[in-house]
């Protein structure tokens, strides 16, 4: 049973966790699996509701093309499975809670505030919090704000919203263009914008978009929406020429990514390289006992997929055992080893 204690205002839990594990996304969910697999006992705490992070509240209906064995999956699968791979293990698992604060007790336990007013001990910590606190970019125009909730869209989480309805799209990195090609089997027409000749996407994503039906305009830039009870047509702008053209659309959904910020993290005492925290080949920060993994962590070489978080996610759990007991050795071995005498 869990006791807790009173700190001021705050609650605070008795029981002390061997890896608590700040995020519930992809990294975070198999930190907690291989955390598991070394017989430690884990917790998850995330701010939102359910696990699964930005793919789960964002992105459930977009396809993922990036996981090995896959050569592609919806995010809310992914999520189901990595869930269910985690929960092999029964981790404790607090949602709904987000960590204001990390200090550390004369005796080394790791102490976790959250904005509840619980306080969470731990003997290491994991931070998998993603890109921090988020919020959609967006482009300086009065319709849009007028139009929110009338057609304009940050983000998909039902595709069948977009059934029969004429999208635009409007970005030219890789979350814009899958959104233009999920589209396809579902809108009567996609069209896809961008402000420049040239993509920051992946080379593939790009072939496929260009060998679909959808129209692409690049060099073009939104200017104006059109329509009162919701979105009826869209003005863009060629940025080369000044020409203006009117396009009838029925929705517009604004792929051009998210303004992240570390938020409290800042204010941790790790050292931070922009918005990430920077780490050594270990995943370890420069606090001891403290570890980061997937799109908050930086080191040199790094690339932001989820195939990488998972492995780093590998590393800091595997480095955590080894930190509460110098004994165990770092390398768990081959999970097809478990069960065998």
């Amino acid at each position: 049973m869990k006791g807790r204690s009173s700190i001021g205002k705050e609650e605070m839990t008795q029981e002390v966790y061997d890896i608590t594990i700040i995020g519930g996304g992809p990294s975070g969910l198999y930190a907690a699996f291989y955390a598991g697999l070394r017989a430690a006992r884990t917790k998850i705490i995330d701010s939102l509701p359910q696990l699964g992070g930005q793919l789960a509240a964002l992105y459930p209906e977009k396809y993922i093309y990036d996981i090995p064995g896959f050569p592609k999956v919806l995010a809310r699968e992914f999520v189901d499975r990595q869930v269910e791979q985690a929960m092999q293990f029964s981790p404790t698992v607090c949602l709904g809670e987000k960590v204001t604060d990390l200090r550390q007790d004369q005796e080394g336990l790791f102490l976790l505030h959250t904005e509840a007013g619980h306080v969470h001990l731990s003997r290491t910590v994991i931070i998998a919090a993603g890109i921090g606190a988020f919020v959609p970019r967006t482009l300086d125009l009065p319709d849009l704000q007028a139009m929110a909730g009338k057609g304009v869209y940050y983000f998909v989480k039902d595709l069948e919203t977009f059934r029969h309805r004429r999208v635009m799209v409007v970005g030219g990195g890789d979350t814009a263009l899958d959104w233009a090609l999920s589209l396809l089997k579902i809108a009567d027409q996609v069209t896809l914008i961008h402000r420049r000749d040239r993509f920051r996407a992946h080379e593939e994503s790009v072939r496929e978009l260009f060998a679909s039906p959808s129209k692409i305009l690049l060099c073009h830039e939104l200017k104006a929406l059109h329509g009162e009870d919701r979105v009826r047509a869209a003005t863009v702008l060629d940025n080369r020429n000044g020409t203006e053209t009117t396009l009838e659309v029925d929705a517009i959904i604004l792929g051009l990514g998210f303004l992240a910020n570390l938020g409290p993290i800042r204010d941790w005492g790790l050292q931070i390289v922009g918005n990430s925290i920077r780490v050594d080949a270990t995943m370890r920060t420069n606090l001891p006992g403290v570890y980061a993994v997937g799109d908050i962590a930086t080191y040199e070489g790094k690339i932001k997929l989820i195939a990488t978080a998972t492995a780093e996610a590998a590393i800091a759990a595997n480095y955590a055992r080894n930190y509460l007991d110098p004994t165990v050795q770092v390398s768990p071995g081959h999970s097809s080893e478990r069960g065998q005498g």
